[in-house]
């Protein structure tokens, strides 16, 4: 086996569908094709052309479906060598035939992630490229599904290259400083070039929470009083009612979960018991599972009812927390400036509320790139050697300027253990 093979695979989702996809890459992928292709030949064919015939299997005669032949020609192709598509019904029965034949004449099944591995290998993309195209293929969200194609049309590899010249230049000028000091080198500005990068490293660090939650989602826990609101305020984020509202305390005894997409996050939005002193063992046992729930939530709504007097706060982590004020279409009993005031009935304060939750989950960079846990680690690796850098004299910046570097060449891939990319590649599915 070598990464030359001709390999294929079934590249849409299991079960039936109205077409299917069934890929073919490598060398010699375009005589094989033919072979089991009844129509024009694909070896006659352009790149980026396609035609309709049959898919035969050559040693019986046997039609197995009609289908369009897509040819690709290298290196303008995915994976950058001759690849071809059969999209044919979306039979599994079809796809498995299509699959026998083109193994039978000597291709072979790929393996997961192996088309894209290959696209890595052969320079049609890089490592944070390759993750990206997981990321898009698993995105839930709108605003992963953003992230991860500014990821794969290069931003993140842009970023991370200027902030490797701007090293580079630095690096070299501290060798030549060593290597001829009696050319009279002049100093250099050193400090001012490492707190740059560090800063744009930082930059990029403060974007990892607002990546995790776009792919993995989120829980918003709302916690208060009996009676304040929340189920109000979870129907009007949602914008249907999905919670039963009622003027007698207690109503909730249990928690509600509802999901809701807020900017391009997906959320599970988490209604709970209200959270009082009671005697009563089952609002008890609700009590305690709310602060349970907001123990355990990205972010926190704490929701208070300005229209009577403010109760005591519970127990919460208040660094995760948005307060909220509801009720505010009635006369106030008391106000607080940390307070966001709004009104479920009438919407008041909904579009201040729903800000301060995107500043809360997203923070002030916007969460505009994609950062996978592998990619946050060698950032981090990258800040603590120019943090190192920083601290030492100008000629002796070398070492740990260097090892910054190595940390952003994995970041793309150019220097990375063979493990590493095993790993990346594990994560896909077959086909892609």
């Amino acid at each position: 086996m070598t990464l030359k093979d001709p390999i294929c695979a079934i590249a849409t989702p299991p079960g039936k569908g109205a077409i299917g996809v069934v890929r073919l890459s490598g060398e010699g992928a375009l005589e094989l094709a033919a072979r089991a292709f009844r129509g024009r030949d694909p070896r006659r064919l352009k790149g980026g052309r396609f035609t309709l015939g049959e898919v035969v299997d050559p040693a019986t005669g046997e039609v197995i479906d009609q289908a369009l032949l897509l040819v690709f020609r290298a290196p303008h192709s995915y994976t950058g060598e001759d690849l071809v598509e059969f999209q044919t019904h979306g039979s599994p029965a079809v796809l498995r035939r299509v699959m026998e034949v083109l193994v039978s004449l000597g291709a072979r099944p790929a393996g997961r992630g192996e088309f894209t591995l290959r696209a890595y290998l052969n320079g049609k993309l890089d490592l944070a490229q390759a993750e990206a195209v997981l990321a898009l293929i698993e995105a839930e969200g709108e605003l992963a599904r953003r992230q991860a194609l500014r990821a794969l049309e290069g931003a993140l590899s842009r970023r991370i290259a200027a902030l490797e010249e701007k090293l580079l230049g630095l690096l070299a000028h501290i060798q030549a400083l060593l290597d001829y000091p009696e050319e009279g080198v002049e100093p250099h500005r050193a400090e001012g070039v490492i707190r740059e990068a560090l800063a744009e490293v930082e930059g990029l660090l403060a974007q990892a929470k607002a990546s995790r939650l776009a792919q993995k989602g989120a829980r918003l826990a709302l916690i208060g009083a009996p009676n304040a609101g929340k189920s109000s305020l979870l129907n009007a984020l949602l914008g249907y009612e999905r919670a039963l509202v009622s003027p007698i305390p207690g109503t909730t005894r249990d928690y509600l979960e509802a999901p809701l997409e807020l900017f391009g996050i997906p959320l599970i939005a988490v209604d709970t018991a209200g959270v009082r002193e009671t005697e009563d063992p089952l609002e008890r046992a609700g009590v305690e599972r709310a602060l349970r729930i907001a123990e355990e939530a990205d972010l926190i709504l704490y929701v208070a009812d300005r229209s009577v007097p403010r109760p005591p706060p519970p127990p919460l982590p208040w660094e995760r927390v948005v307060r909220v004020a509801t009720k505010a279409d009635l006369p106030k009993a008391w106000e607080d400036p940390a307070f966001l005031s709004v009104s479920s009935l009438t919407g008041e304060g909904m579009g201040r509320l729903k800000e301060a939750l995107r500043e809360a989950l997203l923070g002030r960079e916007g969460g505009e790139f994609l950062l996978t846990e592998r990619q946050v680690e060698a950032l981090l690796r990258a800040k603590e050697r120019l943090g190192e850098a920083l601290a030492l004299p100008e000629d002796l910046m070398g070492l740990a300027l260097e090892e910054a570097l190595r940390a952003l060449a994995a970041l793309t891939g150019r220097e990375v253990a063979e493990e590493v990319v095993a790993r990346v590649f594990q994560n896909f599915c077959v086909g892609k």
